[in-house]
Formats: C-alpha cells, sequence, structure tokens
C-alpha cells in the first residue's frame, strides 16, 4: 500500500498541469457474461477494451469479476493472485500500455489474509501500465429471496477504506457493486469528479434497484458515473441485470446498453461538472457528516 500511494503522489504530480488543460475526453463502461474460463474471458475483455478505444475512449471500466463467474463461488478462490503478479494483472497492465488508457479492472480475486477466503479488489491502471491504485469491495452481498441465496462473506474477506485516485480526469472513486446501496461510502469520496462502479448485479435486484441508485449517487455527489456490469445468462445459472450506463452530475443516463456483451461510451465534460457545481452548491450546504466505522 505504501508503494501505490508513492505512486499515486507522482501521478497527481504528473498530471495536474494536463488537468487544468482537460476540455472533454470519452470514457467507456464494458459489459459482459463472463464464464468460469479465465483465459476466454480476458480474451473477449480485450476484444470489448478495443473497441472502446476505437471509439475514443481513453478511460475504460471493466465489470465486477470480469475475469471469472465460476460454476460455484468458491471457483475464484482457485484462481486467486498474490498482489502484483499473475496471469490477470499482467493481462491489465499489458493492455492499459499498450493502447495508452487508464483502464479500472472491474474486480479480480487477490488473496486474503484469511486463506480460505479471497479480496475482491478493483485495480487502477494507468497509461503506463502502472498500477496506480487498489479499492477491495467493503459491503458483501447477502440476499435471502425465494430460490436465490448470496453470501458473499462465506468466501470474501471485506476491505476498509475508502479509495480516490487522482489521474488526468480528475479524481475517481471506486466501487463495487453492492456499495451502491450504501451512500455513506460515496460521500466520504471527497472532491470526486468520476465514480467508477464495476458490478454484477443480480437481475431480481437489479431491475427495481440499479437505475434508481445509480442515478442517485450520481445526483447526490454532483458526479459522473460510469457503471460496468456484467449481464446476461452465466453458465452457472445466475442471470445478471447488465444495464451499464454511463450518467452525468445531474443524473442523465449518457449511455445504456440493457443485455450482453458490449461497450457503453459517453463524453465527459469538466467544464459542465463544474458549472452545475457552481450553480448548485449542494456539496457545501451538508450540515451532517459521518465517518465509516
Amino acid at each position: 500500500m505504501k508503494d501505490l500511494k508513492m505512486q499515486n503522489s507522482n501521478a497527481t504530480q504528473r498530471y495536474a498541469k494536463a488537468q487544468d488543460q482537460v476540455k472533454t475526453f470519452k470514457v467507456a463502461a464494458v459489459q459482459m457474461a463472463s464464464g468460469p474460463n479465465v483465459s476466454a474471458n480476458l480474451g473477449e475483455a480485450r476484444r470489448l477494451i478495443e473497441k472502446a478505444v476505437d471509439q475514443g475512449a481513453r478511460l475504460v471500466v471493466l465489470p465486477e469479476y470480469f475475469p471469472i463467474m465460476g460454476l460455484k463461488d468458491t471457483d475464484k478462490l482457485a484462481v486467486r493472485e498474490q498482489p502484483g503478479s499473475g496471469m490477470i494483472q499482467t493481462f491489465l497492465s499489458k493492455i492499459a500500455r499498450e493502447l495508452k488508457i487508464w483502464l479500472v479492472g472491474g474486480s479480480i480475486p487477490l488473496v486474503a489474509d484469511e486463506p480460505d477466503k479471497m479480496r475482491n479488489a478493483c485495480l487502477v491502471y494507468d497509461d503506463n501500465g502502472e498500477q496506480v491504485a487498489r479499492y477491495d469491495k467493503i459491503h458483501l452481498f447477502n440476499l435471502e429471496l425465494g430460490n436465490e441465496h448470496y453470501d458473499e462473506g462465506r468466501t470474501i474477506e471485506p476491505g476498509k477504506q475508502v479509495v480516490v485516485v487522482d489521474s488526468p480526469f480528475g479524481r475517481l472513486g471506486l466501487a463495487v457493486c453492492y456499495d451502491l446501496r450504501f451512500p455513506e461510502l460515496f460521500r466520504a469520496m471527497h472532491n470526486v469528479n468520476i465514480i467508477v462502479l464495476p458490478s454484477a448485479f443480480t437481475e431480481t435486484t437489479g431491475k427495481m434497484h440499479w437505475e434508481v441508485l445509480v442515478r442517485a449517487r450520481a445526483i447526490e455527489n454532483l458526479a459522473y458515473i460510469v457503471a460496468a456490469g456484467q449481464g446476461g445468462y452465466h453458465i452457472n445459472g445466475r442471470e445478471t441485470h447488465g444495464n451499464s450506463m454511463i450518467v452525468d452530475p445531474w443524473g442523465k443516463v449518457l449511455d445504456r446498453l440493457p443485455r450482453g456483451s458490449g461497450v457503453v461510451v459517453a463524453e465527459i465534460n469538466p467544464s459542465y461538472l463544474a458549472s452545475l457545481r457552481a450553480s448548485l452548491p449542494a456539496l457545501s450546504h451538508r450540515t451532517i457528516t459521518s465517518s465509516l466505522r
């Protein structure tokens, strides 16, 4: 973590002047329907990242569990990687460097302190292929509804730290899937410009809650949100909601993909963001604050 903080500090200095000159730029969310084969998923991810770059995207976000949606929850444990090494991390670093993009690696399984668990980690790579941030999913999904049963706490060790990283595109706040239901996490992302949200929302919860929550987080934080989801039927029988979307700070959906593999691309306008915050300075009107426990 010390090395990451140093890299983040260097990135801040490196891009401070560039940020002052940013006008508009394009970002993309990749949507997949990942299966149990890591190599096949990485191949599909590369195809979709390249598609996004061909449309002008400079920041690309992959979905939660993009490298594996196993036949059972414990399958993810078998492909856990040590931080800084492994096939999945090498893939992310290489493609970010080759395509000269900032790449948010959705989430991947990394080793945890508990030997029978993993960290659901969201990694950010700059255009040199350097990892500049890591966020471990804090809130773990638990659902008992009819025939659907989920308990991420059985295989995942939760993270504890809110993570925001400086970039050429502004300050990026990192969250993963179920985190979306906890607005206090996003309030703790001070001065964030863009929130990235890799997800694998279930169809059951997503059809009622996904868009409402994504747009609410954008509106209340006056920030862009790039929400990249799993979307479709998976070999393990699970159905994910999809509807990957990019939402502006006013709550407008700029682009959306309901189902299947593909990309959504939209233009980010920092001047528009600044003007909205000047016109409606709600963030400065907060009188009640709280901290994560």
